[in-house]
């Protein structure tokens, strides 16, 4: 894969289980959500467009460290856990997917059990039959 479109960017977030794209502020930016959790913004009439997603603060430093001017603080968010990804080719399609997929994953990981994918509640046993019961 190679340089990511917005397009691109849409169809992978809403291929993540129980992900849901709305525009709380107007027409731009999008924003794909988990649970009512935001993990991405799509900006679109950026030039060129960007992607700002939540990330362990770890890996947030060490990607602007590595990509500076194309991973950027995020911007109108708390610089600590988001950043805002320049698609202008210089990080591959894949890497940027992988990148939205651990910003799903963070936000995942902070959802009660109750509200994350894949979890089936448990089914509560039905009470023994004591011997003798017609019932």
């Amino acid at each position: 894969m190679s340089r990511l479109t917005p397009d691109d960017v849409t169809r992978h977030c809403l291929g993540l289980e129980q992900a849901k794209e709305d525009f709380p502020f107007g027409p731009q930016p999008a924003v794909y959500r988990i649970a009512g959790k935001i993990f991405a913004l799509l900006s679109e009439d950026a030039d060129p467009p960007r992607v700002s997603l939540k990330l362990p603060p770890d890996e947030v430093q060490a990607l602007q460290a590595q990509y500076p001017g194309t991973v950027l603080p995020g911007y109108h968010l708390n610089k600590r856990h988001w950043v805002t990804v320049v698609l202008n080719g210089e990080l591959e399609g894949d890497e940027v997917c992988g990148l939205i997929d651990q910003a799903y994953d963070v936000v995942v990981a902070t959802l009660p059990r109750r509200l994350r994918p894949g979890f089936i509640p448990p089914v509560p046993e039905a009470p023994a039959r004591r011997h003798g019961d017609d019932g």
